[in-house]
């Protein structure tokens, strides 16, 4: 039947036609949302809500209070709105057994300067299996809660957080700000209620209570989270506007009294045999506790040194997670594939006869390279840890840190009689092109680059991946649909989708599982992400031996996307004369073991940084000497930014984007913001380590050489090659009393 137009409704009809709206739109929402089984298209949901609006905008006298223009989760794509964490939520670094916790304890005497006499004392903790919540108060009132998402950036659950009975909405006592951080999680007994609960109405049951949590805090309607029994356990903080105490131990107290739930197992440990011990207890009691915990996680107790120890790039110094043994299994290697990533590394992976570890199914496992499959390495010596692996052996799979699945042994005794040994591929298995493996490299790698379909595949995820570009709608699945239909095959593409696909003949909203509105909010997602963050863009291109630390080690040394090109192309001709001064070095080394010569290497390497320009000599050394760079990393670097075919890519793409200037540190001040320094010698009062981290903290860039952009070089006892250049160069010298005065302290 033909639907009246709108413009030709009357005031009855269009109210009853509302009321008919809001009662099958309000289904669809039900169907889509708690129950993952929708019961119409995209298309059609678009078309009614689109409907009610238009009748609306006609009648806005007739607009009801349950009116699905207003409804929480009425658009299911649209997700939720992003959050920017004040302070970065991080995750932790791992530990596995005794030996760790004795090099995290020996690291961070290290760093501060600390003998083994010396108190240290550490807290203990369960690692709850949750999902990490930040919750931010003003005074004394709940306005925002976020999940973690990649640490920078989480998902606004503020309605779904105010459900969860744990969660205070109002403190008493607290300071100005105060941001709490803790974990969402199920108890056993709640989640065998949920799953009987939804199994009962034909709807889908979870794996276990992580993946419940988790689900249920992301739900886009909160009455649904509402319905689910999610408890919290806080254990940090973020932004604070006054301390909350002057130990760990103190401020989970204080947190406590503030009205949250806070791990009654939490205790003070002396020493890492306290430490221990502690875990050994917590073990003890893992199946009785009620709900999951995957570890313990140890924190240095005094504040102060916190502070003094700071971060890493992603983890804190001052943290780790000590998880419990890995979980084991027994099952068929069925077969050994190839997978091709994006630097063209060729990885073996098993696939299993599926076997249940740690409560996951598992079907794959990685087996690392073609030495460790064989037991042995290309010279035929035997190398640590490897195993002669064979198809169909019968193996032992556990989950690294609960994460990864590998292979942990293998059973000869029940190895068929016609295994052979696996012949690992001399040519890649997507393009044919030469599988290569360079000497001192345990990887081969496809040679094909750009033509082998692989490489620009998982290129093309890792571009979208959480810690890169991370679209809202865009993942794995989708990428490789759009590059098997040829719709993207670089990743300027991406952001062409929306002028090439939005209208014409062939069109996103018209492709199965698109409809016009989820098709819109993946061109959206898109357009938000032409603005995008200096560090993020350089992991996002996915060069070889440029990750997420050293991506965001550039960023902050060169502030600017230009800038960093700049120095690059500079770079390229010292590049250049570094791996010639190297090659002749090396030659000349044969040489001299051969007939008793050594003399001339020096000069040899000399000469072949003879004819480079100095502008071209100055800007390697700039880059090498970004502290976390190096050699190796600003070769790939360099390699890949003035290859012809790779360099107009990255070029295309940037041409479509907004790359932001870094974010230079709060100076606060500080009399070294923006300058660069140079630690050299010995320092008797921080270690080199803190002293890094200190000068950063104060907006300063740590170089590991001097030049003439160099601003100070701190020369300690024993300075050497360093000072004397900085002499010539006429810098700025001080020594460890100069710097700690300049800096206060």
């Amino acid at each position: 039947m033909a639907e009246t137009p709108v413009d030709e409704l009357d005031e009855a009809a269009a109210r009853s036609e509302l009321e008919a709206l809001a009662e099958r739109l309000a289904e669809a929402n039900a169907a889509y949302h708690r129950d993952d089984a929708p019961t119409i298209t995209d298309a059609e949901y678009d078309r009614l809500k689109q409907r009610n609006a238009a009748i609306e905008a006609r009648f806005p006298q007739l607009k009801r209070s349950d009116s699905p223009s207003d409804q929480v989760g009425a658009a299911p794509a649209e997700g939720f709105s992003k959050v920017r964490h004040a302070v970065r939520m991080m995750s932790l670094a791992n530990a596995f057994d005794a030996q760790d916790i004795a090099d995290f304890d020996r690291g961070l005497r290290r760093y501060l300067g600390l003998k083994d006499s010396d108190a240290l004392t550490y807290t203990a903790e369960p690692k709850i299996d949750g999902l990490s919540l930040s919750l931010r108060y003003e005074d004394g009132v709940l306005v925002q809660a976020a999940t973690r998402g990649d640490g920078t950036e989480g998902e606004n659950v503020t309605a779904n957080a105010r459900t969860i009975d744990d969660i205070p909405e109002r403190l008493k006592g607290a300071p100005e700000l105060l941001e709490v951080r803790g974990e969402v999680y199920m108890s056993h007994a709640d989640f065998a209620d949920l799953n009987e609960r939804q199994a009962a109405k034909g709807a889908k049951t979870f794996a276990n209570p992580r993946n419940a949590a988790a689900g249920s805090l992301r739900q886009l309607d909160s009455a649904i989270t509402r319905d689910r029994p999610l408890r919290f356990f806080a254990y940090s903080w973020g932004a604070l506007s006054a301390p909350l105490a002057e130990t760990q131990m103190q401020a989970i107290a204080r947190l406590a009294e503030l009205g949250f739930q806070t791990n009654p197992l939490t205790a003070r440990c002396a020493d890492p045999d306290a430490m221990l011990a502690h875990y050994a207890r917590i073990e003890e009691q893992r199946a009785t506790l009620g709900y999951d915990i995957d570890g313990v996680v140890y924190k240095v107790d005094d504040l102060s040194l916190q502070e003094r120890l700071g971060f890493r790039s992603t983890t804190p110094r001052w943290a780790i997670a000590h998880k419990f043994p890995a979980e084991l299994a027994w099952t068929r290697l069925e077969a050994i594939d190839i997978q091709v990533g994006r630097t063209g590394a060729l990885s073996p992976v098993a696939r299993l006869t599926p076997v249940t570890v740690g409560g996951v199914v598992v079907s794959n496992a990685t087996l690392h390279n073609e030495d460790y499959i064989a037991g042995r390495d290309s010279s035929g010596a035997p190398i640590r840890d490897g195993k002669d692996i064979r198809e169909g052996d019968w193996v032992q799979v556990y989950r690294a840190g609960d994460v990864i699945p590998k292979l942990a042994d293998v059973d000869l005794s029940k190895r068929p009689d016609d295994a052979v040994p696996y012949a690992f591929p001399q040519t890649c298995p997507e393009c044919g092109s030469d599988a290569i493996r360079e000497e001192g490299d345990a990887v081969r790698r496809c040679s094909g680059g750009l033509i082998c379909p692989a490489q620009a595949v998982e290129k093309l995820k890792h571009f979208v991946s959480r810690a890169a570009f991370d679209i809202e709608g865009l993942g794995a699945k989708q990428v490789e649909q759009f590059y098997l239909d040829g719709w993207i095959r670089e990743p300027a593409d991406i952001f062409r989708l929306r002028e090439q696909y939005s209208e014409g003949l062939q069109q996103l909203k018209n492709r199965e599982g698109w409809g016009e509105k989820s098709a819109a909010n993946l061109f959206n997602a898109i357009d938000e992400r032409r603005e995008i963050a200096l560090g993020r863009l350089i992991f996002a291109l996915g060069i070889r031996h440029v990750g997420e630390v050293a991506s965001n080690d550039l960023a902050r040394h060169y502030l600017r996307w230009q800038a960093l090109v700049d120095a690059v192309d500079a770079a390229q001709p010292a590049m250049e004369a570094h791996r010639r001064a190297d090659a002749a070095e090396a030659e000349e080394r044969r040489k001299a073991e051969a007939e008793g010569r050594r003399a001339r290497i020096k000069e040899t390497r000399e000469a072949a940084w003879a004819d480079t320009p100095s502008e071209a000599r100055a800007a390697w050394d700039e880059l090498v000497g970004i502290d976390g760079i190096g050699t190796v990393a600003a070769e790939a670097l360099v390699t890949a930014m003035t290859q012809e075919a790779e360099r107009a890519s990255i070029d295309r793409l940037v041409a479509l984007l907004d790359p932001q200037e870094a974010e230079r540190p709060a100076d606060d001040g500080s009399p070294v913001a923006g300058k660069t320094v140079v630690f050299t010698g010995s320092l008797e009062k921080m270690t080199r380590a803190e002293a890094k981290a200190r000068a950063e903290s104060l907006g300063a860039k740590v170089s590991g050489s001097v030049s003439k952009k160099t601003d100070i070089v701190v020369a300690g006892p024993g300075a050497g090659s360093k000072e004397k250049k900085a002499q010539e160069l006429g810098l700025t010298i001080l020594d460890e009393d100069g710097w700690l005065e300049l800096i206060g302290g």
